[in-house]
């Protein structure tokens, strides 16, 4: 049988979210890590952009988008009912501020940015996330759901950033809920060790 194969980097938040959605939904997939520092030929002829995640069906089609990747494969099949009532408002928060804040604060000498500043915007956000934890363990209710899988990998590059410091925040319900994600069996998988993909390896299946 013929599978789809996944071009990922581990710690990649987007590619994070992809492995995340194609093991919930029990996609067979062949994974391809990707060394940054050498962007596979394979990789680039399919995404010229030269981003991951990847993913290339066996049809041709090439999908270079995490949330595209993961519509398409909770679509495909959805066991743990992850779809339905996706907020899309909070992955929009997420994908847009957040992910602008994070980024000026984890690189401030990269973007010559006022770490704190941004630290503080997106603290900001982190507190909206608590409001709606509040009703529940999970962003998507009482099980995690495609809203968790989404955010929580940008959460954890934020607390992963400075932990001591996040572990003074008032923030229970986010962080409770980020420790009972990463914590998970599913996330266990999705962050096993690969070897960067060769041309002629043998094939990886994700998880």
């Amino acid at each position: 049988m013929t599978r789809p194969v996944l071009y990922s980097f581990r710690r990649c938040p987007y590619a994070m979210r992809a492995r995340l959605a194609l093991l919930a939904s029990e996609t067979p997939c062949v994974l391809r890590e990707v060394r940054l520092a050498a962007k596979p030929a394979a990789m680039l002829r399919a995404s010229p952009k030269g981003t991951v995640p990847v993913l290339v069906l066996p049809d041709g089609r090439v999908m270079a988008e995490s949330l595209e990747i993961m519509d398409w494969a909770l679509a495909r099949h959805d066991p743990q009912h992850w779809l339905p009532g996706t907020r899309r408002d909070l992955i929009a928060r997420n994908d847009g501020p957040f992910k602008y804040h994070l980024d000026r604060y984890k690189y401030a000498t990269r973007y010559q940015s006022d770490a704190l500043r941004h630290r503080a915007e997106a603290l900001h956000i982190l507190h909206e996330l608590e409001a709606v934890l509040h009703s529940g363990p999970f962003l998507h209710g009482a099980r995690p759901g495609m809203t968790d899988a989404a955010i929580a990998p940008f959460v954890r590059q934020f607390v992963a950033t400075d932990p001591d410091w996040f572990a003074t925040c008032p923030l229970p319900c986010v962080q409770g809920w980020l420790e009972a994600f990463v914590t998970t069996p599913l996330f266990g998988r999705v962050m096993e060790r690969v070897a960067p993909w060769r041309e002629g390896d043998a094939p990886v299946l994700l998880g």
